[in-house]
C-alpha cells in the first residue's frame, strides 16, 4: 500500500511537470529507478534528485521509483518495463542486481531510450552478450571499502580474526566492496575467518553476526558492506556484550550516532544525493547528443568514528 501511494505521488509529480515549454515542445522525461526506498541511502538519493529537479525550473520532467526491498529484482524489472511503456526519454538506474536487469535495459535501448547506470555497476560481460554499452556513473566501491578496512586495521594486530558481511553476491558493488575489504585485510595480515552474505538486510546481518560471534570467540572485527548491515551487526555485538569492531559503508543518518559513540569505527560516504544528480546530468547529455559517454567516477570518502582503541 505504501509503495502504491509513493508511486502515485511520484507519477503525479511527473504529470504536474508536463507543461509544454515555449515553442510547444515538452522537456525530456527522465526516469530514475533506484533500489529500496526503505533504505535511507536511496531516500537521500531520491531527495537529492527531487531537489535538483525543482531547481532546474522545468528543464526536464521526472519519474522516480524504487523497490520494496533491495533484493526485489522482479519488481525492479517490472518498473523498468513500466518506464519503457511510458516512453520516457532516459532511464537512470541503480540496479538491484548487476545482471538481472540488463535484458530490460536492452529493450529500452533498442527503442531509443537512453540508459545511464549509477551506484551499482552493470556486469560488463552480460552487457557485451546483449550487444549494448551503458555508461556507469558512480564511485570505485573497491577503493572506498579498502579505505574503510585499512582505517579499521589500524586498531587491529596481524593475525587478528575478522569476518566480512557482504550484500547481494551478484551485485557488482557488493563484490567490489568485499574485494576492497579483503585487500585491506590482506595488506594488514588479518585472518578472514568468515565471509557471508546478508543481502543488504539489517535483520539478516544481525542473525549472521550473532552466529559468527558464537562460532569465533576470538573474533576482533566484522566489516559490513553497507550501513544497513552494519546496524544489524552492531546490534548483535551489543547483545553479545563483545568488544568487536564494526564498519559499514554509505554514511546514512542512522549510522552517525554509532560513529559518535564508537560502536561503529568507520563508514564510507559516496554522496548519494549528488550521485543521483550526476546520473540525471549524464542522462540529459545523452538525450541531447548521440555521442558515446565515458564512465564517470564519483567521489567516495572515508568517514571516521571516534578514535580507534586497539582491540
Amino acid at each position: 500500500m505504501v509503495r502504491r501511494i509513493v508511486t502515485s505521488a511520484l507519477l503525479a509529480l511527473a504529470l504536474a511537470s508536463c507543461a509544454e515549454a515555449p515553442g510547444g515542445t515538452r522537456p525530456p522525461l527522465v526516469a530514475v529507478v533506484v533500489k529500496s526506498l526503505a533504505n535511507s541511502f536511496f531516500v537521500t538519493m531520491a531527495n537529492g534528485v527531487r531537489a535538483d529537479h525543482d531547481k532546474r525550473g522545468g528543464e526536464y520532467r521526472l519519474l522516480l521509483n524504487g523497490t520494496r526491498n533491495e533484493n526485489d529484482l522482479a519488481q525492479q524489472v517490472a518498473i523498468i518495463d513500466q518506464m519503457i511503456a511510458t516512453r520516457v526519454d532516459a532511464i537512470v538506474v541503480a540496479p538491484a542486481d548487476s545482471k538481472a536487469v540488463i535484458p530490460a535495459l536492452a529493450r529500452a535501448i533498442r527503442l531509443g531510450i537512453k540508459v545511464i547506470n549509477i551506484d551499482n555497476r552493470l556486469d560488463p560481460a552480460t552487457l557485451r552478450l546483449y550487444g549494448i554499452k551503458v555508461p556507469f556513473v558512480g564511485p570505485d566501491n573497491r577503493k572506498g571499502a579498502a579505505k574503510v578496512g585499512s582505517y579499521a586495521a589500524t586498531g587491529l594486530d596481524a593475525s587478528d580474526q575478522i569476518a566480512i558481511v557482504e550484500g547481494i553476491p551478484t551485485a557488482e558493488n557488493s563484490r567490489a566492496r568485499r574485494m576492497g575489504l579483503e585487500d585491506a585485510a590482506r595488506f594488514a595480515k588479518l585472518d578472514v575467518v568468515s565471509e557471508q552474505s546478508a543481502s543488504w538486510d539489517q535483520a539478516k546481518a544481525a542473525e549472521i553476526a550473532g552466529a559468527m560471534l558464537i562460532r569465533y570467540p576470538k573474533l576482533k572485527a566484522i566489516f559490513a558492506a553497507n550501513d544497513s548491515m552494519a546496524l544489524g551487526v552492531a546490534s548483535a555485538v551489543g547483545q553479545a556484550r563483545r568488544d568487536v569492531m564494526v564498519t559499514g559503508f554509505d554514511n546514512v543518518d542512522a549510522i552517525r550516532p554509532l560513529l559518535d559513540s564508537g560502536t561503529v569505527a568507520a563508514t564510507a560516504d559516496q554522496h548519494g544525493a549528488e550521485l543521483g544528480v550526476f546520473g540525471v546530468d549524464y542522462a540529459l547529455k545523452a538525450i541531447r547528443s548521440d555521442a558515446p559517454l565515458p564512465d564517470l567516477e564519483t567521489p567516495v570518502d572515508l568517514i571516521r568514528g571516534r578514535p580507534i582503541v586497539k582491540r
